[in-house]
């Protein structure tokens, strides 16, 4: 179909807007990401589409396009977390401590995180700029999508030049490039929870979203999370301090230099942090019950 008419479609304001179907947003997302159309309506359409705005099945048949694009590598025993494209800003990262530790655990549970160039929106420090600076333990299996999903990688110039959150951010949390039986991904409200297990539940065996750090599968304070298995959704709360951590996350902005510092000299409230991260995925890939008889199983 001729791209212009999705434009219409999203574009003309709210009497005259409709949604997609399926299969429209099928051909709209294989004409973006083949960049058959110039890089103008492409970004003309990702703004209009974010401000219609998106619904479950437009995202679904969207996604359908993205599998199918998708280059996958199967991990055993591993549990994917799907950290946003535009990186943290205020906080380093904890998964590196978090595989040290699981990778002495008994479960020898396998982490897959994915990176690529920056995309917008908050200009952070992104997972490809951790991993290209350290050494990353055994059971970290990073996949870089200009590896496995090229076509996406090449639209990050128009989605820089564009510069705002489009419906990318949310289609590329968790592409399941290595077909994990389970997901870890961050939430920010608790609306987005219903639309998450809609469009990504059906992938996984089971499926988790925390309330975490900067929008990341990490816990860094008090929050919740959801576990989204046979439809169900299930609400937990975890605060740090009930195990025993207070660690005082920062409010303020770090370079890749300081977050790499942080990295290479930890405080002790800081592995305990990674530690109860640790006890969440195990929890998460049940592995154990509860996450307080995974942290205590960690502990030991």
């Amino acid at each position: 179909m001729d791209f212009f008419r999705y434009i219409h479609a999203v574009g003309t304001g709210p009497k005259s807007n409709r949604d997609l179907s399926f299969e429209e947003a099928k051909d709209m997302m294989q004409q973006m990401l083949d960049q058959t159309i110039p890089s103008e309506q492409i970004a003309a359409f990702l703004l209009g589409w974010r401000l219609k705005p998106e619904t479950n099945e437009e995202f679904l048949g969207a996604l359908h396009v993205c599998d199918a694009n998708i280059i996958q590598q199967e991990v055993s025993n591993s549990i994917e977390l799907g950290y946003p494209f535009d990186g943290k800003v205020n906080n380093p990262y904890i998964f590196p401590f978090v595989a040290d530790i699981l990778k002495k655990n008994q479960h020898k549970l396998q982490l897959v995180i994915v990176g690529d160039d920056q995309q917008p929106a908050k200009n952070g420090i992104t997972i490809k700029d951790i991993v290209s600076n350290i050494d990353i333990a055994s059971n970290i299996y990073y996949f870089d999508r200009k590896d496995f999903f090229n076509k996406l990688h090449k639209l990050t110039t128009v989605r820089n030049k564009l510069g705002l959150r489009t419906a990318f951010n949310t289609l590329e949390k968790l592409p399941n490039v290595a077909k994990s039986e389970y997901a870890v991904t961050g939430v920010f409200h608790k609306p987005y929870v219903k639309k998450y297990a809609a469009l990504f539940a059906d992938r996984y065996k089971q499926l988790t979203l925390i309330q975490g750090n900067e929008g990341t599968p990490e816990i860094f304070s008090k929050g919740r999370l959801w576990v989204v298995k046979n439809g169900q959704i299930q609400e937990h709360k975890i605060n740090p301090e009930d195990f025993g951590i207070f660690y005082k996350k920062s409010w303020e902005k770090i370079t890749l230099k300081e977050s790499l510092e942080q990295l290479q000299n930890p405080s002790d409230e800081y592995l305990k942090l990674a530690r109860l991260n640790a006890a969440v995925y195990l929890f998460a890939s049940e592995k154990m019950p509860t996450i307080e008889d995974a942290y205590d199983a960690l502990t030991e």
